[in-house]
C-alpha cells in the first residue's frame, strides 16, 4: 500500500533517501538528477530567467513525510536552509494521522487586477459609466487570453472602489476579477489590466495610472484543518491534555498580540515558503498576501486558529491567500520545480495550495508544541549544531561528532567547534 509514512527515513543515507523518492514518484534519471543537484538549474538556464546572472544559488531540498491530505498520501518537497523545519512538519503530520490527517479546500483561483483612475471630474458619473459598460469590459478582458477562456478561466467580475482619503486626494480603483485556472497568473493579470486601460479612460474621462495585480489575493483562499486526539500529543512527562492546553494558551497569545502574532505567522510561513520555493512559485507574493490577510480586520493577528472540540481533541485551522500555479513561469522553466511537482503528484493549482496550507498548519503546530513544552531551542539547537560544525570546517563523519559534542556541552559556537576539530585531528 502506498504510504507517506517513511519510518527511519532520516537515518538512511542521502543516496538511499533519493532512491526511495525516485521510486515513489517514478522519476526519470533526469528528474532524479534535478532533485539531487547534479542536474538542476544550470547557469545557462538561469541566464534566461533573470538578468545579470553570474551563477546559481542552492538550498537544501528535503522531503516532509507522513502527510495525508484529503485522504491522499503525500510526500512534500521543501527547499529551506533553516534546521528543524522539515523534521517538525514531518512529525506533526504523523500526529495528525491519528485524527485522519489534514482536510483542505480552496476557493476558485480568482486573482484581482487593479487600475488606479485619477483626474476624474465626477467620480459618481465615472462609476455609473463603468457599471453600465461592465460586460463590454469583461469581453475585452477575455479577448486578451482566449486560450484561458477555453480552459474555463477568464474574467469573472468588475468592482469599483472609491479611495476617499490619500496623500493625493480621492480617486477610483477598478478591480478586474479574473480566474487564472492552474496558473499563478501575475503576468496574465498585468496584461489584462494594460488592455483595459484605454477603454477605462474613455469611459471615465480620467487617467489610468497604475495597472497591476494585487498580491492580496483574498478571493483565492486555501483552508486546512486537522483534528488531533489529546492522547496523541503526550510525550515524556507531558500528558496529552497538558500539551493541548499549552498549545491553546500559546495560540491565545498570538491571537491577542501583534508582536507575538508576527512570530507565530512566521512559523506558519516556515512550512509554506519551502514548498512554494521547491515548486518554483513566488514566495514573496505569498508572504505579502498572507501578512496583509492577517491584518484584514485592522489589527494584525494569527492566521491559524486552535481550539478544543467536544471530545477533547485539539482542532487546528488555517486560512490564507495562496496564489500558486503548476503551469507557467519557473514552474515550467526550472527542472527541480518540475521534479518537485511530480513528487507531489498534484493535478491542479488548487490541489497544490491545499497541500501547502496543510504543511503550514503542521509547522505551526510543531512550533506551538515546542514552545508550550520544552521550549523552541532544544530540538532546534541540536540541528543548528550541525550547521555550526560545517561552518567550522567539519566534513564527513566529523560533522556528527562535532555537533554531538557541541550539544552535550551546551555551547554551540563556531569557535568551540574549531577547538573540537583540532582536538580530534590531534588525537587521530
Amino acid at each position: 500500500m502506498r504510504t507517506s509514512r517513511l519510518p527511519g527515513f532520516y537515518q538512511k543515507t542521502l543516496a538511499e533517501r533519493a532512491q526511495m523518492i525516485a521510486a515513489w514518484a517514478a522519476l526519470t534519471p533526469a528528474e532524479q538528477a534535478a532533485l539531487d543537484g547534479s542536474g538542476g538549474l544550470t547557469p545557462q538556464q538561469a541566464d534566461h530567467l533573470i538578468e545579470n546572472v553570474v551563477g546559481v544559488y542552492a538550498l537544501p531540498l528535503g522531503i516532509a513525510a507522513n502527510f495525508v491530505v484529503n485522504g491522499r498520501e503525500v510526500l512534500v518537497p521543501m527547499a529551506v536552509e533553516e534546521p528543524s523545519v522539515v523534521a517538525s512538519a514531518s512529525f506533526m503530520a504523523k500526529l495528525a494521522r491519528a485524527g485522519g490527517g489534514f482536510t483542505a479546500c480552496t476557493t476558485e483561483p480568482e486573482m484581482i487586477g487593479q487600475l488606479q483612475i485619477l483626474e476624474i471630474r465626477d467620480r459618481r458619473e465615472a462609476q455609473e459609466a463603468l457599471a453600465a459598460h461592465k460586460q463590454r469590459l469583461l469581453d475585452l478582458a477575455n479577448a486578451v487570453h482566449p486560450s484561458m477562456v477555453r480552459r474555463g478561466g477568464g474574467a469573472r467580475d468588475l468592482e469599483v472602489r472609491e479611495i476617499h482619503k490619500s496623500p493625493i486626494g480621492p480617486f477610483l480603483v477598478l478591480h478586474i476579477i479574473y480566474d487564472t485556472r492552474d496558473a499563478m497568473g501575475a503576468n496574465l493579470i498585468n496584461t489584462v489590466c494594460e488592455a483595459l486601460a484605454p477603454e477605462v479612460e474613455a469611459l471615465t474621462g480620467g487617467r489610468v495610472h497604475l495597472r497591476i495585480l494585487s498580491n492580496l489575493s483574498d478571493r483565492r483562499l486555501a483552508r486546512a484543518r486537522c483534528v488531533i486526539p489529546a492522547d496523541a500529543l503526550a510525550f515524556g512527562s507531558y500528558s496529552g491534555e497538558r500539551v493541548r492546553d499549552g498549545i491553546l494558551e500559546a495560540y491565545a497569545f498570538a491571537a491577542a498580540d501583534p508582536y507575538r502574532a508576527a512570530t507565530h505567522n512566521k512559523g506558519i510561513m516556515n512550512g509554506i515558503d519551502p514548498v512554494v520555493i521547491a515548486t518554483g512559485n513566488d514566495w514573496r507574493a505569498i508572504e505579502a498576501g498572507a501578512h496583509a490577510y492577517a491584518a484584514r480586520s485592522g489589527r494584525y493577528t494569527s492566521l491559524s486558529t486552535w481550539e478544543v472540540d467536544e471530545e477533547g481533541n485539539l482542532v487546528g485551522t488555517l486560512e490564507l491567500p495562496l496564489a500558486v500555479g503548476i503551469v507557467g513561469g519557473a514552474t515550467r522553466a526550472h527542472p527541480t520545480a518540475q521534479a518537485a511537482l511530480k513528487v507531489l503528484g498534484v493535478a491542479s493549482a488548487r490541489e497544490l495550495a491545499e497541500i501547502i496550507a496543510s504543511v503550514g498548519l503542521a509547522q505551526n503546530l510543531g512550533a506551538l508544541r515546542a514552545l508550550a513544552t520544552e521550549g523552541i531551542q532544544r530540538g532546534h539547537m541540536s540541528l543548528h549544531a550541525r550547521q555550526v560544525a560545517v561552518a567550522a570546517g567539519a566534513t564527513g563523519d566529523r560533522v556528527a561528532v562535532v555537533a554531538a559534542r557541541l550539544v552535550a556541552e551546551g555551547v554551540i559556537r563556531v569557535e568551540r567547534a574549531r577547538e573540537i576539530l583540532r582536538e580530534i585531528s590531534t588525537s587521530a
